[in-house]
């Protein structure tokens, strides 16, 4: 039997339909779903997993040896040991009562022990149980193993982890390398046919990044949160990149903060080439605006001295004409940056992009989504690629230009590597093949493809001067006279501003000037699109992780809409870790260690010669941090105050915030001077944030409440104000009372403390009935009853229009629903027009 390990499930399902000779078998290893097909006579099954099956983690049992460093035991019962440098004293804590570390949480860690941490021993610890349980019960049969997972760092790493977990019960069999840029049956086939080894350098050096990522996170994370352990947001992250990726918006923030605008006036005049002198200027297709040939007046009386030099005029007269065609080069190919780049501009999250790519990867629609090159290899068959999508009817015509030319040549970037293409689509997909966004997104991708195949543009500029009471303006106007890649790929295309003809010495009337005070623009904030790129520009993160580092910024409440702001707490983080460890918020250093985890994959060095630098590295910048531990409080308690603020407490005066509960970690709105005032309120469902404006009805704060799926609305914090309170409405009849022989209605309110909405049953204290309800929206009661579970149907109305529910999340019907949806959703996806 050959064992074929992939990363994901789908990718098992999709192999084992483009490699066997007749549809696979769906089976099941334990929980573990599995595919077996014949090929060439031999039985073949291949299995998926659920990404990493492994995950570092510290020993379990890690104690300190006097002698010997930390000493640990992994879950093979082997001994684990690190060396402490000799500069670090002896630690704070007795034999007899051992510090613990249990993966991020790392309890019974006090400050003190955090230098220690830096040198802890590393080992691999299962992450999916029920997955390597199913792997080695078919590796123990396997006669060879075929790694089939991503060809990238990370794929490596979960490939290497894989095989490792099959070595313990099968340590003779052969083991090659699937390496394959999409699902298509070609590029399959070929993979398969020309099977290859195992790259250890490459696995080696996505090891050496989770080993890194895990120190630096976990003690940066542990200073920072011992530094502070109290009220909104009680964890605060640091990791090695995530720190200076944050310190550049930071620093962009300190810019605009620091900038001073400049006043400048603006002067446009109204001209008219169609009218003549003594005839007023109209606004038909011979008028047009010009602006002064002083793009920017500084001082207002030289602006006023040229408004006092133009009035009274009623013509210009031409004093030049001149027209220039410029080229307008075709696009390069995508790589992953440029493609989250083109999808910022158009809506799309560069973290959303990446799960839709995927999603487009796996059901073989584009090729690898996580690439540097932007050279297509000479080994794809542009030609084949163009004939794949041409059933497209908004792409034939471009596809039929390019097929009937004798030769097709791409365009080519500056990056070229040899591991996968540039992203392309791999098969046709129309709008009625996908969803919305996913189309979207692969619209973008086969428009982009097309363009790199196309001529370039030409546009023709036209500069006219034109002269008024001795002050010259001038108009501009930009004509796309030769289409090329444009006529596919119209992304960022401007419109056409054409000027009327015009000839050097002609009179054209003037109707007028408007001079305009302005003022000078700080610097534009990132968007998350710059943002990307400017982090591959510093060598931080990579391809396949700077999306996520971005989104996780947002989680931890760092940072903020979009064009990105920080929050007043991200701020303070940056400013405390950058006045007394600068190297953390740099990024030279976090650049310097990525370009030594380059040289592991190239075997130029080793990994355990990378984490021991890190190592060392961090320790030193702790060390800087160890003794400003009360300034950094300070700094992080003053921005969580001005984060989690939300306006006056009604009892005392002070400040009301938003509040972590210590026992549940759930939030909500407390008083600042607690415990001697106990005001608190409940915090309403979705993302909030303060407003100044009271409640215009009872004079309480208010927060804006942005629910999923629903635009923000406005609400007061006090359950007991008017604004919150909604009529009872009875929606039907209790089932379960109906059971017992009774009859209860079930009524739809508000509870006054909590804010939730719910139906909950009369008799509640006796049969226990209630459905929750959405938070909001207007609800209607239907004399229907659900065919399932006999709850009465509702109808609630939001925004985006009204909608038809069953209110009980334990209804039958909604697992046949969970069911259907799915399949429905693949056959829509993989339908071929």
């Amino acid at each position: 039997m050959k064992l074929v390990v992939t990363e994901k499930h789908d990718a098992a399902q999709k192999i084992a339909d483009l490699l066997g000779a007749k549809k696979p078998k769906a089976d099941k290893v334990f929980n573990t779903p599995v595919y077996r097909f014949e090929k060439d006579g031999e039985e073949w099954v291949t299995i998926g997993l659920r990404g990493h099956i492994l995950e570092p983690d510290f020993a379990p049992s890690l104690v300190y040896k006097k002698k010997g460093g930390w000493q640990g035991v992994d879950a093979d019962g082997q001994t684990l040991q690190a060396s402490i440098p000799d500069s670090l004293p002896k630690p704070p804590f007795k034999k007899k009562k051992p510090f613990t570390a249990d993966g991020v949480e790392l309890k019974g860690w006090k400050m003190e022990a955090l230098p220690y941490l830096v040198y802890a021993p590393i080992e691999k610890l299962p992450k999916e149980k029920d997955i390597i349980r199913s792997l080695k019960n078919l590796a123990k049969k396997a006669d060879s193993i075929v790694i089939a997972t991503d060809f990238d760092r990370e794929g490596e790493l979960i490939g290497a982890d894989a095989l490792s977990c099959c070595r313990e019960v099968n340590a003779t069999a052969p083991v090659s390398r699937a390496r394959y840029s999409a699902f298509t049956k070609p590029e399959i086939q070929g993979a398969f046919s020309n099977l290859v080894a195992m790259d250890d350098n490459l696995a080696s050096a996505g090891a050496s990044r989770q080993d890194i990522d895990l120190i630096w996170g976990a003690v940066l994370t542990r200073y920072l949160t011992l530094v502070k352990f109290a009220g909104y947001g009680n964890v605060r992250s640091s990791g090695r990149v995530q720190t200076p990726t944050l310190a550049l918006i930071c620093q962009r923030e300190r810019e605009r903060m620091a900038f001073v605008p400049e006043d400048y006036w603006v002067i446009s005049g109204q001209f008219d080439a169609d009218a003549r002198e003594g005839v007023t200027a109209g606004d038909g297709p011979g008028a047009f605006s010009a602006d002064h040939a002083t793009a920017r007046f500084k001082e207002e009386g030289a602006a006023k001295a040229a408004m006092n030099a133009v009035e009274g005029h009623r013509s210009a007269r031409v004093e030049a004409v001149e027209k220039r065609k410029r080229t307008v080069p075709a696009p390069i190919p995508f790589n992953t940056t440029a493609l989250m780049a083109a999808t910022s501009a158009e809506g799309l999250s560069p973290a959303r992009t990446m799960r839709i790519a995927e999603s487009l990867y796996m059901d073989g629609y584009i090729s690898y989504p996580r690439v540097d090159n932007t050279v297509y290899p000479a080994s794809l068959d542009l030609a084949e690629v163009v004939r794949a999508i041409s059933g497209n009817p908004a792409y034939a015509p471009t596809c039929k230009a390019i097929l009937a030319q004798s030769s097709i040549r791409a365009t080519r970037g500056k990056k070229e590597t040899t591991d996968h293409p540039p992203i392309y689509p791999t098969a046709k997909a129309t709008p009625d093949d996908l969803p919305p966004a996913e189309y979207k997104l692969y619209n973008l991708i086969a428009r982009r493809f097309l363009a790199t195949l196309s001529d370039a543009a030409v546009v023709e500029g036209t500069k006219v001067t034109l002269e008024v009471g001795g002050e010259r303006f001038i108009a501009r106007g930009d004509v796309l006279v030769k289409p090329g890649f444009r006529a596919i790929y119209p992304y960022g295309l401007k419109k056409d501003e054409t000027l009327p003809p015009m000839e050097e010495g002609q009179q054209v009337a003037f109707n007028g000037a408007d001079c305009v005070q302005k003022q000078t623009e700080p610097p534009a904030r990132y968007s998350q699109g710059k943002l990307i790129q400017e982090m591959e520009k510093l060598g931080l993160g990579t391809k396949s992780t700077r999306h996520a580092i971005i989104e996780r910024l947002y989680n931890v409440s760092y940072i903020q809409n979009d064009p990105i702001e920080p929050s007043q707490l991200g701020m303070a983080v940056v400013e405390a870790l950058d006045k007394f460890a600068p190297h953390i918020t740099g990024s030279a250093m976090t650049a310097e260690l990525e370009e030594r985890m380059d040289e592991i994959a190239e075997g130029k060095t080793s990994r355990e010669a990378v984490v021991t630098t890190s190592r060392d590295l961090l320790s030193q910048e702790l060390g800087a941090l160890m003794p400003h531990s009360e300034e950094v409080k300070e700094a992080l308690a003053d921005a969580v105050a001005a984060d989690a603020y939300i306006g006056k407490c009604p009892k005392c005066g002070k400040d009301l915030q938003l509040k972590a509960s210590q026992k549940t970690r759930s939030m909500f709105i407390g008083c600042s001077g607690w415990p001697e005032c106990d005001v608190t309120f409940p915090l309403p469902s979705g993302k909030i944030e303060s407003v100044e404006e009271l409640c215009p009805t009872c004079g309480m704060p208010q927060v804006k409440v942005t629910a999923f799926r629903t635009k923000p609305r406005v609400v007061c914090i006090d359950p007991a104000c008017p604004t919150n309170q909604e009529p009872e409405v009875v929606v039907g009849k209790c089932p379960t009372c109906a059971a017992m022989g009774k009859s209860s209605n079930l009524v739809a309110r508000r509870n006054p403390k909590t804010l939730k909405r719910s139906i909950t049953c009369e008799n509640f204290d006796e049969c226990q009935t209630r459905y929750p309800l959405p938070q909001y929206g207007k609800l209607t009661a239907t004399e229907e009853v659900c065919e399932h579970c006999g709850a009465p149907m509702v109808v609630v109305t939001t925004a985006r229009g009204p909608w038809k529910l069953c209110p009980n999340f334990d209804c039958p019907g909604k697992e046949q629903e969970k069911e259907k949806k799915p399949a429905a959703r693949k056959t829509t996806k993989r339908k071929k027009a």
